[in-house]
């Protein structure tokens, strides 16, 4: 079915204003950017963005949404040019930490969006997206028969919660760059540790 042009003129009304707020968000964070300085970026009325979003909060989870699945689609084109499941688990931690590193990254999904959409809002976006890759990729090394088996929702829920306070630690760190190698050295010890055959 052909979208009306009413249709396209909101989908690129949304989109611009994703676009104009993730950057403002991104720059200053969410406190620091009111509404009209949003509008007034993306080129629209405050009565359009209001037809798009029931308000800030709203609009910043849209912008969320956007920021962790395009980490998530980053981290899955680059672990798997993997050819070892276990060395794509790991390749895959090290991108999640390096997108954490990015400013607007940490700015938008570490430090505002636990408190902007909440504590359970913010697991549930974090499930939607680097759950499902750590389960993915865990159940593609039992397959291969590189980790024993076990069962994976809880063993993925342990990795995504050691990945998530690496990236809070990094984020916090003076020398950021050491403390990302660091986490990720620690994080391939880990899964090292329940690989077959150790």
């Amino acid at each position: 079915m052909t979208a009306s042009r009413h249709d396209l003129r909101s989908q690129a009304t949304r989109r611009v204003l994703v676009t104009s707020a993730r950057a403002l968000f991104g720059a200053r964070g969410y406190a620091g950017v009111g509404t009209e300085e949003i509008v007034r970026a993306a080129g629209v009325t405050r009565g359009a963005l209001y037809h798009q979003f029931r308000d800030k909060a709203d609009l910043f989870a849209a912008v969320a949404e956007e920021v962790e699945a395009e980490i998530s689609e980053r981290i899955a084109a680059g672990a798997g040019a993997a050819t070892d499941p276990v060395d794509a688990l790991r390749a895959g931690a090290r991108l999640f930490l390096d997108a954490c590193a990015e400013p607007e990254v940490e700015r938008i999904i570490l430090l505002d969006a636990p408190a902007v959409l909440g504590w359970e809002a913010w697991r549930a976006l974090a499930g939607r997206y680097g759950l499902g890759l750590v389960r993915l990729g865990l159940q593609s090394a039992m397959d291969a028969g590189a980790i024993v088996p076990q069962p994976i929702a809880p063993l993925a829920h342990i990795l995504i919660g050691a990945l998530d306070e690496a990236a809070l630690y990094v984020a916090g760190a003076e020398n950021p760059a050491a403390a990302r190698e660091e986490c990720a050295e620690i994080f391939d010890r880990i899964v090292r540790g329940f690989t077959a055959g150790t």
